[in-house]
């Protein structure tokens, strides 16, 4: 049968950690590992931290009723669409304007791209063929 340790015998117990200092133990350091300083040191409680909890947002959702045939349903199709919109956070005119650039940029660069190694096969297709 199992001893039954004491709240303060375990408390004590899994606070206390043990180090042992010692390199890798190779044939000329195995005397210095069997005589390696032994540090004990007492882990402490971590404290909690003072900041207020901020609460999110409350959003309602829209009530759908069940039931009631195809009407009903393609309505209320629609007013969960117009939630999911509402709950969107829309880019300003200066984010849509740089996003808007960035896309442009993106494809000419790939159009360049796609002309040059055309133009680059188009040529060694008619080196090889001797036209």
């Amino acid at each position: 049968m199992a001893k039954k340790r004491s709240k303060k015998q375990s408390a004590d117990s899994d606070s206390n950690v043990v180090r042992i200092k010692a390199g890798a133990p190779t044939p000329k350091k195995r005397e210095e590992a069997k005589e390696a300083v032994v540090t004990k040191t007492v882990a402490k409680k971590p404290e909690k931290p003072k900041t207020k909890a901020v609460k999110a947002p409350v959003v309602k959702k829209p009530k759908v009723k069940t039931g009631g045939g195809p009407l009903r349903a393609f309505g209320g199709y629609f007013k969960g669409a117009w939630f999911e919109l509402r709950q969107v956070r829309w880019p300003n005119r200066r984010a849509t304007w740089s996003m808007t650039l960035a896309v442009l940029l993106y494809s000419a660069f790939f159009v360049v791209i796609i002309l040059l190694l055309d133009a680059a096969f188009k040529y060694m297709f008619d080196l090889i063929l001797g036209k």
